[in-house]
């Protein structure tokens, strides 16, 4: 499912040069922008990080519900996520979605702030708020129910087909998305359940996917999560705060969508069991960075600027043309998203040794503008994608927030 009939142990330089040039003018087809790489910086200099929240070890830290944006876009990744998509039973109207929208803010502003919901029978477990966030999306079918096709975003359908995906069914669309994270994961499980039970007569569960990063107190503030490749994972992402734009509907902007943004939720399967087989060197040139720093190979520190027209003493190029950084990077600022990725693993099937991988999740104003162009650039070629493959896809508006007095999608339904 992943490739594995495709990769070889790669040992020795000159043998590794040649199978990564081969392999690279061999593929038709690649498409992932995995590791963070693919929202590329133009020209500007590297923003800093956003500053991460002290660590709270006694889980007593929240997070504001209330307010012109929902809270998970933006917000410093938590430890832990669940995404949950869920497909509208028959008979669901614009008046019962208005009614579930009124039920999951009140319990959401209540679990956010450390507090049961209104029919919580767990009610012990909600006291730990531990950062919990959750982010309400819609997919079409919300707009369909709703009657409500003409306000739906041209960009709200499902991905175009590129050469590298192999999805499957379980994993794709949804009509309703909760993301559900924060730094404890009994939070997450006890948010999830609660709200899940209150949807039951108007929606039922289509996937859940569940994911993790390095622990609260793990690792510095502000440091570059991994993947389970071993890979430093968003060293170029987007900094809302200084291209709110490419991230936000304005909200000074006529209809629903102001204050509001998109999401693309991408299952990306890794084989790491032949990923195994290449040697550091051979891995390190697949990307175009160092495993250990996360520099770019003709650099030194993480955020270097990549020397695309260096060349060794054998000729080659330094970053190869395979490599996913080159791949990855385009002149035109308005082709990056942000990224707020989580690693999975999960049970592997009978015989393998894995089943692990990326959730890729992105945010960003325009998927057509943002996101498809950056993934079918990469469809062109891509040598990483010899390792990993997309398995699940799916599409979804993020309404604004809610201000006082006002349910989750307001604007949608009121308008």
């Amino acid at each position: 499912m992943t490739g594995s009939d495709k990769a070889v142990p790669v040992r020795c330089g000159a043998s590794r040069r040649a199978f990564l040039q081969g392999g690279a003018a061999a593929l038709g087809g690649a498409a992932l922008a995995l590791g963070g790489r693919a929202a590329v910086d133009a020209a500007a200099a590297e923003p800093p990080p956003p500053p991460a929240p002290p660590v709270d070890a006694t889980g007593t830290a929240t997070v504001a519900f209330r307010g012109a944006r929902q809270p998970g876009v933006d917000t410093v990744p938590q430890a832990f996520a669940a995404l949950v998509a869920l497909d509208l039973v028959e008979g669901v109207d614009r008046d019962a979605l208005v009614r579930l929208m009124g039920i999951w803010t009140d319990d959401v502003e209540r679990l956010m702030a450390g507090r049961p919901g209104l029919a919580d029978t767990e009610p012990e477990l909600a006291t730990i708020p531990a950062r919990l966030t959750v982010t309400l999306g819609y997919g079409p079918g919300v707009f369909t129910a709703a009657g409500l096709e003409h306000r739906r975003p041209t960009w709200l359908r499902p991905l175009p087909a590129f050469g590298v995906d192999r999805l499957e069914d379980r994993w794709n669309d949804g009509d309703l998305l909760l993301q559900v994270c924060a730094d404890d994961d009994v939070t997450v499980t006890h948010a999830v359940r609660l709200l899940v039970k209150e949807a039951r007569t108007f929606a039922a569960v289509r996937w859940v996917q569940r994911g993790f990063r390095r622990a609260p107190g793990t690792e510095k503030p502000g440091t570059t999560m991994r993947n389970l490749m071993g890979q430093v994972d968003g060293t170029r992402n987007l900094d809302p705060a200084v291209d709110p734009d490419l991230v936000w509907h304005a909200d000074g902007s006529r209809g629903w969508l102001a204050g509001g943004t998109s999401m693309v939720v991408r299952r990306i399967a890794i084989n790491l069991d032949t990923w195994d087989e290449l040697d550091r060197s051979g891995r390190e040139e697949v990307v175009g960075r160092r495993l250990d720093t996360g520099a770019p190979l003709t650099g030194t520190r993480e955020h270097d600027e990549p020397d695309l027209e260096a060349k060794g003493p054998n000729g080659f190029e330094v970053i190869g043309s395979f490599a996913h950084i080159r791949r990855s990077r385009t002149d035109d600022p308005e082709q990056r998203f942000l990224r707020r990725a989580y690693n999975y693993d999960a049970a592997p099937v009978p015989g393998a040794l894995s089943d692990s991988g990326l959730l890729f999740v992105t945010f960003q104003a325009d998927v057509d503008r943002q996101f498809v162009p950056i993934q079918q650039r990469l469809d062109e070629l891509d040598l990483l994608n010899q390792w990993t493959t997309p398995v699940g896809s799916a599409v979804f508006a993020i309404p604004p927030g809610a201000r006082d007095g006002e349910y989750l999608g307001q604007g949608l339904f009121d308008a």
